[in-house]
């Protein structure tokens, strides 16, 4: 790894917002193709998903979901209920940074996109009584989506779709429809 990338990733775990946030800018844009140093800084991110700070335990989930792609080794698959764990932290704003990225997992393959896809729909059944329960649905709709959008699974549409329609509320389903523009949804 050169030594850019290396200082940005050390950087990831400071308490200087300003530093962390072009560290993270940094890291995310590398990490949007395969890199070669994705298992040098695995482990880390993985243990930085219990980090007491917040903002840390969002970076290392983002970082993870998009390190998926450089993961021939399919960790990800093992350290998936880690990710999962955080879909339910105590701050919203982390649980939803980590639940808007899972999706980018289920690209990398078959075996990836099988578990974020049955983990997606067990966490849209499960959270209707959570607190914020209409916008992490709605955050899993568009996960599918943008899933949808990259490997066009038709399956990936209909599953989100029969998901939509187990929702009481009428202006929620609707709402929920507005991702796949399916606005005549009963």
């Amino acid at each position: 790894m050169d030594r850019i990338t290396q200082t940005h990733l050390e950087n990831i775990d400071t308490t200087d917002r300003e530093l962390q946030n072009e560290a993270y800018s940094y890291v995310m844009e590398a990490t949007t193709q395969p890199v070669e140093w994705a298992y040098e800084v695995w482990d880390e991110m993985v243990a930085l998903l219990r980090h007491k700070d917040n903002h840390q335990r969002a970076i290392a989930a983002q970082v993870l979901c998009n390190l998926a792609k450089s993961d021939p080794d399919q960790r990800i698959v093992k350290d998936f209920e880690a990710l999962l764990a955080l879909t339910k932290d105590e701050r919203f704003v982390t649980s939803r940074h980590c639940l808007q990225s899972l999706w980018k997992i289920g690209v990398v393959g078959e075996p990836q996109q099988q578990l974020v896809m049955e983990e997606l729909e067990r966490r849209f059944r499960e959270c209707a009584t959570e607190k914020h329960g209409t916008l992490i649905r709605y955050d899993i709709l568009q996960g599918m989506k943008n899933l949808y959008d990259e490997v066009q699974d038709e399956a990936i549409r209909e599953k989100a779709l029969s998901l939509i329609e187990i929702e009481a509320d009428p202006k929620y389903r609707k709402k929920y429809a507005t991702v796949w523009k399916q606005r005549k949804l009963a």
